[in-house]
């Protein structure tokens, strides 16, 4: 029964505009907040990309699997304005634990910029993100489910659109706040050590949050609201139980069969809950190939955002970061959901298709499925980029000549000669077991042999000054710079030692004739300052800028002197910037897109017209559930297919679809609509007559008692 009643406004209740308001603060909380997550535990926590992966799925599969729970607790127990209300709050309780644990100066008690114990980090942001899960989980369901009960009868139309602007509303939010976070992510703040700010990050979403509480308690008197009908779960589980246990004990031939298998639950149960339960039943069955689309889509937030950090981020004037790339999603979204409302289903009804919500579904399947063709396509082409690393039982060695002669190597099989500050064009390769002997030579002096153990699987730099001075060092670089950044090092030519400061990092005492670790740096130029030495005269520029640098490089900056004493920095480049450009992976968010309008928004609306009332937000959980089995799903083909090439793991992924679109589509075939309303209105009426002949019955009774009195 409703509470109390709607205003309306173009033809909508005035309280959907609240719950709109709402979800839009809860999808810009949250999707804020999962922008950072991948980087935040790769940068912040230090952990691999596998690890990552495998939490931020988790997580992701959390926020899924609790739908089920909220749902309980909204049909059965609390109603779904009260269960929305109170895990909000715990929702927002868990936001700003995120944002506590991000707090780099929270152990960090040596003032050195790293925490002293990550654990503390790791334990705060893992509850703060369990308390998001149950929160974010929980009102999903009942938030959509609520927006359709402000509807009267008669009012599909604008029910319908109801789920277009809610769906409107989560990707406005969505695209906002993964374009501000990683903003805010790379200011830098700190009391003692400035660092990126996740504090800033992850507290904005946590403020959101707090505001989306306050929007939807602000409503609360224009609500409809509807008083839960006891424990609804439990009488679906229980019928369902006694159906398959009754029609077990009457398997035998002599008892006729049945129409439906739940019709063995009618010797207990009312016709009315077994013809619900089987309204909900026949949906979830439907449901069973959908979370296939959702293990395609969520990739966007890990192997996608992956992907991004080996291309280049510079298209036309401006340039992005890897993480901003999802917001092409958000993107597409906010201007595909109108076109298909307003352009593309009124075109193909015109023409006299029949398109069902199934049948778009379907359509949105096979959509997702291509897209993962073309980020394989795509991927093939940053492969062919990519430098060559040394395999497991490789060496790969390169000669730099610091020094003021010529210089000449000779490797087994090969001999190079180098003018003074210039190095081998590229890094050689060499079995493990095959670098027996190096010499280094310069015109008119002795052959000098080079004693160094090569550690296999690495990349190394022969650095050579004199013909009796050389030093070998392991670059530690075996892969392309994480998350699109730069590496450079630097060597000293000098015979004293110095600092050198690179934008906010220092790189402290670079021995003379040796080279410093690579520190990473984003895109852009960046100045840098030698300290002072006695060798360097005081007239000496110390000031330097680096070349613009891109995405994915690393260098090599040696430190030479000028005639005069003076420091003059070479380049040298070690790793190739990226080349492809992050505007390739565009065709494949855009058909994951229009996969998604199609999918989803249809899923949202097909879920609420499909389900009785006293079931709505069961049935949404059960739409929810499905993106968790999807999530489950990366985590397991994943880890279990180890994959020496992404590009592999694509096309594998839509493949499966592939398939399970095929499935999908023969099983809506036989698939049959129907109007909740309208079934549960004819048992209204036949109710209404089994009363109004009791009291007939009992009317005609009455005289009858009197006269035989």
């Amino acid at each position: 029964m409703g509470i109390s009643k709607s205003q309306g406004c173009f033809g909508y209740p005035l309280s959907i505009f609240f719950i709109v308001v709402n979800e839009f603060c809860e999808r810009f909380s949250y999707y804020g907040m999962r922008a950072l997550l991948i980087l935040y535990f790769r940068r912040f926590i230090g952990w691999d990309d596998n690890l990552s992966t495998a939490v931020y799925h988790t997580f992701v599969a959390l926020c899924y699997l609790t739908p089920i729970l909220g749902a309980l607790i909204a049909d059965s127990w609390l109603g779904k304005f009260k269960t929305i209300v109170s895990l909000s709050i715990v929702y927002t309780i868990g936001q700003v634990v995120t944002a506590v644990s991000s707090i780099n100066d929270l152990t960090d008690f040596n003032h050195d910029g790293i925490p002293d114990n990550l654990s503390v980090h790791v334990a705060l942001s893992m509850i703060g993100l369990a308390l998001i899960a149950l929160g974010t989980g929980g009102i999903k369901p009942c938030v959509s489910a609520f927006g359709g009960d402000q509807f009267e009868e008669g009012q599909e139309k604008q029910r319908n659109r109801f789920f277009s602007i809610f769906y409107l509303a989560i990707n406005a939010g969505s695209l906002l706040s993964t374009i501000i976070t990683p903003m805010l992510r790379v200011q830098l703040c700190g009391i003692h050590s400035k660092q990126a700010c996740y504090p800033l990050a992850f507290g904005v979403p946590a403020a959101l949050m707090a505001v989306s509480l306050i929007v939807f308690v602000i409503g609360s008197g224009m609500y409809k609201k509807f008083q839960p009908q006891g424990n609804v779960m439990a009488k679906v589980v229980k019928c369902i139980g006694f159906a398959l246990k009754n029609r077990f004990r009457h398997r035998s031939k002599e008892f006729p069969k049945r129409e439906h298998w739940l019709d063995w639950a009618r010797e207990k149960y009312d016709e009315r809950l077994i013809s619900q339960i089987k309204m909900v039943t026949r949906v979830m069955f439907l449901y069973i190939p959908l979370p296939m689309f959702w293990a395609l889509f969520d990739q966007q937030g890990s192997r996608w955002t992956l992907q991004a950090t080996a291309m280049s981020g510079k298209i036309g004037l401006i340039e992005i970061q890897p993480d901003q790339m999802q917001t092409v999603n958000a993107i597409l979204i906010v201007i595909m959901v109108p076109i298909m409302d307003a352009v593309v289903y009124p075109l193909i009804a015109k023409c006299g298709l029949n398109f069902t919500s199934l049948k778009k579904m379907t359509v949105g399947m096979f959509l997702a499925s291509m897209a993962f063709v073309v980020a394989a396509i795509v991927q093939v082409e940053i492969d062919r980029t990519l430098p060559v690393f040394p395999k497991p039982n490789e060496v790969q060695v390169k000669v730099l000549n610091i020094g003021n002669s010529t210089m000449t190597a000779s490797f087994p099989g090969m001999e190079v000669t180098l003018p003074q500050m210039s190095q081998t064009n590229d890094f050689m390769t060499f079995a493990g077991d095959n670098l027996t002997s190096i010499n280094i030579s310069s015109p008119g002096s002795p052959v000098n042999a080079v004693t160094y153990n090569f550690e296999q699987g690495h990349r190394h730099t022969l650095l050579v000054w004199a013909p009796n001075n050389y030093r070998v060092v392991k670059d530690g670089l075996n892969q392309k710079p994480e998350k699109g950044e730069n590496g450079i090092r630097f060597i000293n030519s000098f015979d004293e030692s110095f600092n050198i400061t690179m934008g906010d990092k220092v790189y402290e005492n670079v021995t003379s004739h040796s080279a410093s670790e690579y520190q990473f740096f984003p895109s852009g130029a960046k100045d840098f300052t030698i300290s002072s030495t006695q060798q360097i005269p005081q007239e000496c520029k110390r000031g330097f800028q680096t070349p613009k640098l891109e995405f994915g490089s690393a260098f090599t900056y040696v430190i030479g002197r000028e005639d005069t004493g003076c420091p003059k920095p070479y380049i040298f480049e070690d790793i190739s910037p990226n080349t492809v450009n992050m505007a390739l992976q565009i065709p494949q968010y855009f058909l994951l897109t229009c996969g998604e309008v199609v999918f989803s928004v249809t899923g949202l609306e097909f879920s609420y017209s499909q389900a009785p009332s006293n079931m709505k937000s069961v049935l949404q959980a059960g739409w929810l559930l499905t993106v968790a089995v999807g999530n489950i799903i990366v985590l397991i083909v994943a880890g279990a297919g180890q994959f020496s090439e992404q590009w592999a793991e694509y096309v594998l992924f839509a493949a499966l679809l592939l398939v399970v679109c095929v499935i999908f589509a023969v099983m809506a075939k036989f698939y049959t609509y129907v109007n909740p309303a309208e079934i549960e209105a004819q048992f209204d009426n036949e109710d209404k007559k089994k009363n109004t002949e009791k009291m007939n019955i009992y009317s005609t009774m009455a005289p009858i008692s009197q006269t035989q009195m």
